[in-house]
């Protein structure tokens, strides 16, 4: 367990700002403690500065898992998000996608979601920007990336793609062996 270096940290701030913008702040600031980010086995955790503490007591080989895992470095070192940062994106995110019903299912599945199956998006989400997609009850259901902008959105073939896919809360079951 080390703190990120600098170009680490550069490439996990730059994959979060997709998301949450400008609000990256508030995730290390909040108001109950100062969080952080570590790297253990190339993957970045988040966790309070408490929690960091206790740990670094454990040695390295007996330490499996610490805080949050928010995702991991590839063998050729970008950056991946996890699923399991979604509970700490969801209240930040600048651009949200609510999907109809029948769309959840085919997202929960890690397919792509067409036009027809988003209820509503955020004005002004430009394309390519990260989305956090939401059920019709606000319930966070995974992140992707915009396909199109809003604008093109609205103006287009409803069964054309609008959101890839890039996780969702389905892998909890698909993947539990490799989340951590």
């Amino acid at each position: 367990m080390r703190p990120l270096t600098e170009a680490e940290t550069k490439q996990v701030f730059e994959k979060l700002s997709k998301y949450v913008g400008s609000n990256i702040q508030r995730l290390i600031d909040r108001p109950d403690g100062v969080y952080c980010f570590r790297l253990h086995n190339d993957r970045v955790f988040y966790a309070s500065e408490y929690h960091v503490k206790q740990a670094s007591v454990i040695s390295r080989e007996n330490l499996v898992s610490f805080g949050t895992c928010f995702g991991k470095f590839t063998k050729s070192g970008t950056f991946r998000l996890h699923i399991t940062a979604l509970d700490y994106l969801a209240p930040y995110a600048t651009y949200r996608v609510l999907l109809k019903p029948n769309a959840e299912q085919q997202f929960l599945y890690g397919h792509n979601i067409a036009v027809s199956g988003m209820h509503r998006i955020t004005d002004s989400t430009p394309k390519y920007a990260g989305v956090v997609l939401f059920s019709m009850g606000e319930v966070p259901l995974g992140f992707g990336v915009a396909a199109k902008s809003s604008l093109e959105i609205r103006n287009t073939d409803p069964i054309a793609t609008g959101i890839f896919h890039q996780a969702d809360v389905g892998e909890y079951i698909r993947g539990e062996q490799t989340l951590i």
